[in-house]
């Protein structure tokens, strides 16, 4: 007989990895969920006491560092970096997120790791203080190999319209912060790969080699996952204020900081003044990457930059140091076209 199961999809193994997941998926209720795993659609109630508010979104992959979770066979964190690639961006906005959906491909549906997956999802969603509302696990044999997956999803936050954080109040002057990054986070994998040697037949061995300069092997530091910087950019909106603020993902500097400023504003930014992790150093060495391409791809050790008023500049680094994180006056706003000078 040709069933569904002989062609390469499992739905019993479909059924298990949702009752597996369906512990860490609890987790992440806050209020305003509605209803429960399982239904067509995930259901969220607007909380009240906004004005005007605004829904502000988000949506994003982890991209090609899922290589290293295969090489690793360690699943458990990828999915924290899908959440933080949507929910910082949304929380750029001022906005705070609300609920998150992931969408998993896999080539054959093993589920226990579908439900390590999830469990990293949640995770995540539980540093963003938002909720995983629902989701969609796809298999696919014969498009994807059955041992890999690809992993992506989006997230909804709210905003009031006269709060948003949008660059209209930034001005020359203003300083900027820089807020530290846990490493690569999930951006510039493809050229990662390739420096550490991730795509031969030696890659296995290579994930496996300990760095003393890391103090961990090559896999463990590919793999930290991305820092989810939600709830300490929201209290600083609350009790300090920003003016703009820039995600440093893929593009590093020269990309996104221009992306936060309004016409007529550039940003200056005085080298040496934060820590650039040691992954950086590594891999600018052994491959020999003019320090421009590693600005133009990388995070360099800040996962974001927010620009405030000047004389609020030690108040803005207290309270992100308050809300633990490490954080760095590193720069102000000039006048120029958008332009990123490191000095």
């Amino acid at each position: 007989m040709n069933t569904y199961k002989a062609a390469g999809v499992d739905v019993e193994a479909g059924y298990e990895a949702v009752r597996l997941m369906k512990k860490h998926v609890r987790k992440t209720v806050i209020d305003g969920v509605l209803g429960t795993i399982g239904g067509f659609g995930g259901l969220f109630e607007l909380p009240a006491g906004y004005k005007n508010p605004v829904l502000v979104s988000g949506t994003d992959g982890v991209g090609t560092k899922l290589r290293l979770a295969f090489l690793s066979d360690k699943h458990d964190t990828i999915g924290q970096d899908c959440v933080a690639m949507c929910v910082n961006d949304v929380a750029c906005s001022g906005a705070k997120p609300l609920f998150f959906l992931d969408y998993l491909a896999v080539g054959k549906n093993t589920p226990e790791k579908v439900a390590e997956i999830v469990k990293g999802v949640a995770d995540g969603c539980m540093l963003a203080g938002c909720a995983l509302v629902g989701g969609e696990t796809a298999e696919m044999p014969g498009f994807y190999p059955p041992d890999e997956y690809d992993l992506a999803g989006f997230s909804v936050g709210i905003v009031e319209k006269d709060k948003i954080t949008d660059g209209k109040n930034a001005k020359k002057g203003n300083a900027l912060i820089g807020m530290a990054s846990s490493g690569i986070h999930s951006n510039g994998y493809s050229l990662v790969r390739k420096i550490f040697d991730l795509n031969s037949e030696k890659a296995s061995e290579n994930i496996s080699v300990y760095s003393d300069e890391l103090g961990k092997t090559i896999g463990e530091e590919l793999l930290t996952p991305t820092r989810i910087y939600v709830k300490p950019l929201l209290s600083l909106i609350d009790k300090v204020g920003i003016n703009t603020i820039s995600h440093i993902t893929g593009g590093g500097f020269y990309e996104n900081i221009p992306r936060m400023l309004p016409d007529g504003l550039s940003a200056k930014i005085k080298l040496g003044s934060w820590e650039v992790l040691p992954i950086f150093d590594l891999m600018r060495k052994k491959a020999d990457i003019p320090m421009h391409d590693m600005y133009n791809t990388f995070n360099m050790g800040l996962g974001m930059i927010a620009a405030v008023d000047a004389d609020k500049a030690d108040a803005a680094v207290k309270c992100l140091e308050a809300a633990g994180e490490k954080a760095y006056i590193i720069g102000e706003l000039t006048d120029g076209d958008k332009s990123v000078e490191l000095v």
